[in-house]
């Protein structure tokens, strides 16, 4: 039996609860009687001091979900004025995309490496003599460390022959790669969005689930009820993530209220045909040393925000979504796309792509097809018009970026000698401003994701990475094709 994480099951809950409102219609009526379906009259508190403060934090959920920064936001005025007609008015293009519910922040101590219990004091002074900056000195029995004087290294845990160096983490300030989380005086993180490179992993490893993306769900559900063509293109790795087939998936996504859905294989192939033609042109023809992949954005714009002198060898051909939304609205030109995907990068991407209206993550998904009582079992197959690769339908994996390039390289394809970095944190990050810099590389084509695992690896996915890796290879091998069928030309 697979035991509850409580962080994530709230977020879904309001996720939920906000869905099955809009589909009964009943959204601005009962929306302010949110956090009490969730957290019912007669409850104890579970997780916080009380009741009362639980179902506050529940609102600020609700308030993120509908897509304000919650901490810019008046939270006296009621739920259901934030979904009416006469709702504050707020900006989709913002740079701030994720919010901190200030209330649901644990205040976690800081970050630091301190001595335990287990510390004997000895002879040795292994931790004093492995400190390079003079921090750490023994004294009655027992090693310090002064904090004022510590850069955290590590060498101190690393040396002690008792492990009783322990170091304390925050984990939203340890996961982020770029040291865009902060603490304010009060101890509570605060996002430096100058630095962000909207990677969500913060989001995705804070145990309290303090730290939200401001969602355009509310807007894409208005969309289901608009009357306009409305497109739903979703990514390679959705194949991992439902446990049913895409084509089910397609079917189900069609009763939520969308009329047509693209699968953003297609526009990984056309990027494929482009990248491997921009690689003979510059790696080949031009002798340059090596070319990265362009279709992570997080990554793209951690070059431009933090090694821009990396930019010259990244490829400008643009992502698969921007492509297959391309392709969209050139066959349904009053269509509104949606793209489907599992990181919070796509948002910030899509703020700039002029064929790119909205972005919704997995778990929005998954919140919609509850909220609309959908049984995906129950759902019969739809067939696409067009197959993409077999490699195409693996983009979201580890290696299938790269591969994809070296099939449509033809007989330049023997030229690739590709190289995978999979994860951004300060160790990839150490290595890519050494290429940067050298102008070498293990490989001439680099492939760079920001997610462990490619894109099943991202911060709105549902299922774990082996079991979604293994989902999107099966589905790929069973519905690919060989061949191109949608050609970079078209």
């Amino acid at each position: 039996m697979t035991k509850r994480n409580y962080s994530e099951h709230f977020k879904m809950e309001v996720l939920e609860e906000i869905c099955s409102m809009f589909y009964k219609g009943t959204l601005e009526k009962d929306i302010n009687h949110l956090p009490w379906n969730i957290i019912p009259k007669g409850s104890e508190a579970a997780f916080r001091c009380c009741v009362y403060k639980e179902r506050a934090i529940l609102k600020l959920r609700a308030l993120a979900a509908f897509g304000y920064s919650v901490n810019e936001v008046d939270e006296a005025i009621p739920l259901n004025e934030y979904v009416g007609q006469n709702n504050p008015q707020f900006d989709h293009k913002s740079n701030k995309l994720l919010t901190v519910l200030e209330s649901a922040c644990s205040a976690c101590v800081k970050s630091r490496y301190m001595v335990s219990e287990l510390c004997q004091g000895c002879l040795a002074r292994k931790c004093e003599n492995a400190c390079f900056f003079n921090a750490v000195t023994v004294s009655n029995h027992k090693a310090h460390i002064d904090q004022d004087k510590c850069k955290s290294c590590g060498k101190c845990k690393d040396a002690c022959p008792y492990g009783a160096i322990l170091k304390l983490t925050v984990p939203c300030e340890e996961s982020c790669p770029v040291n865009a989380i902060k603490k304010n005086e009060k101890g509570i993180a605060k996002i430096d969005h100058s630095l962000c490179i909207s990677c969500g992993n913060c989001m995705k490893n804070c145990p309290f689930g303090a730290i939200m993306e401001r969602s355009q769900i509310l807007d894409v559900l208005k969309q289901t009820k608009a009357g306009k063509p409305l497109v739903a293109m979703v990514a390679p790795s959705i194949a991992g993530q439902f446990g049913i087939s895409v084509g089910q998936l397609a079917t189900a996504i069609k009763e939520l209220g969308f009329t047509h859905v693209y699968e953003v294989a297609l526009g990984a192939d056309i990027t494929a045909q482009k990248e491997a033609a921009e690689f003979i042109e510059k790696v080949v023809d031009e002798k340059r040393p090596f070319m990265t992949t362009s279709c992570c954005h997080a990554y793209t714009r951690l070059a431009k925000k933090h090694i821009p002198e990396l930019l010259p060898y990244i490829s400008s051909t643009g992502t698969p979504m921007h492509y297959t939304a391309q392709l969209a609205k050139k066959e349904i030109p009053e269509a509104i796309t949606v793209f489907v995907g599992p990181c919070l990068s796509k948002r910030k991407e899509a703020q700039t792509d002029e064929y790119v209206d909205y972005v919704i993550s997995y778990e929005e998904l998954k919140a919609m097809i509850f909220g609309k009582g959908i049984n995906l079992e129950d759902c019969p197959e739809t067939e696409f018009d067009r197959k993409a690769t077999v490699e195409a339908l693996k983009f979201g994996i580890t290696g299938g970026v790269a591969q994809t390039v070296k099939k449509a390289a033809g007989d330049y394809a023997s030229l690739i000698k590709e190289e995978v970095i999979a994860g951004i944190d300060r160790k990839n990050i150490f290595k890519l401003k050494a290429y940067a810099k050298t102008g070498k590389s293990a490989g001439n084509l680099v492939e760079v994701m920001c997610c462990p695992g490619g894109c099943v690896g991202g911060c709105s996915t549902i299922k774990p990475i082996k079991e979604a890796r293994e989902q999107e290879e099966a589905y790929a091998e069973k519905a690919g094709v060989d061949s191109f069928q949608v050609k970079a030309s078209e």
